[in-house]
């Protein structure tokens, strides 16, 4: 495991928050918003989702007694089948509810990310059922390579949600997703479109130079203000085009993973598309 280990420490903040503070630090002070990753997902004992729950509600705390001491500005991103969406779908809301009950009280922003297409119809039923009684509080995550989300995305604009647009980098079959990379661009750029003109400060989170330029361009030409959107990268990816961006006027988000779990999501991410295995290897040179 050593190999792997020393590639994951490029992506991984730290194996707890502590060590992750520092990171986190150094990113609000070039200008770089922040959204926590406690590693993790795919819980299937009711014990362990409650622990994964009030580790979220733990982490939550944490960051508002940080910005009170303006030393740090984070949301938190989760994964549902950490609090017992495998388990069982009203398990899982009301774990989720008690959840957002704190990040609405510390006002700290909850984004639910995305796992396999198996998971997609919950997670978005689940987001739907919270989000009214939490609208600042709670986001979404959609994948440009479903063939269903440009209707995801005409849903989530009408309701004015905060949706986070990723290409998708799970391993899924032609009949739900599109294969095609120059497909998946496309595909991309029609929701991002629609999210920054109709919806709520969409994250627009791709590593892809010919999205982000098209996403640029868009704006530009629409004379869209650059404040109604935010661009998103992982850390570890592309630390100078982060700060770029930055400078040029745009917002931008990095995603900070950290957690005692980073073997299996390293792992896991390397195993899902044979392209994953190349971007990293290929972001480990690149800025």
């Amino acid at each position: 495991m050593r190999l792997p280990y020393f590639l994951a420490r490029r992506f991984v903040a730290g194996e707890s928050f502590q060590e992750a503070l520092p990171v986190i630090r150094a990113l609000n002070n070039k200008g770089l918003s922040v959204t926590l990753d406690l590693l993790g997902e795919h819980v299937t004992k009711q014990k362990v989702a409650e622990t994964s729950r009030d580790a979220y509600i733990r982490l939550v705390r944490i960051i508002a007694e940080e910005r009170a001491r303006r030393a740090m500005q984070a949301g938190i991103s989760i994964k549902l089948s950490m609090i017992g969406q495998k388990i069982d779908e009203d398990y899982c809301l009301k774990n989720l509810r008690i959840l957002l009950a704190a990040a609405k009280e510390c006002n700290v922003f909850i984004r639910l990310d995305m796992e396999g297409s198996d998971a997609t119809a919950s997670t978005i039923s689940l987001f739907e059922e919270t989000f009214p009684e939490y609208p600042d509080h709670v986001g979404i995550v959609l994948q440009a390579y479903l063939k269903r989300t440009e209707r995801d995305v005409e849903r989530m604009c009408s309701l004015k949600a905060q949706v986070r647009l990723c290409k998708g980098a799970y391993k899924e079959p032609s009949e739900i997703a599109w294969q095609n990379m120059d497909i998946i661009r496309e595909h991309f750029m029609t929701c991002a479109q629609e999210l920054i003109a109709h919806g709520r400060y969409p994250g627009i989170a791709t590593h892809d130079d010919r999205l982000i330029s098209a996403t640029k361009i868009f704006v530009a030409n629409r004379g869209i203000d650059r404040d109604r959107f935010e661009f998103q990268m992982l850390y570890g990816i592309r630390p100078q085009t982060q700060e770029q961006i930055v400078n040029e006027g745009y917002g931008m988000r990095v995603y900070v993973p950290f957690g005692t779990q980073w073997a299996p999501y390293f792992a896991r991410r390397l195993r899902e598309r044979k392209e994953n295995v190349w971007f990293v290897l290929r972001n480990l040179v690149r800025t």
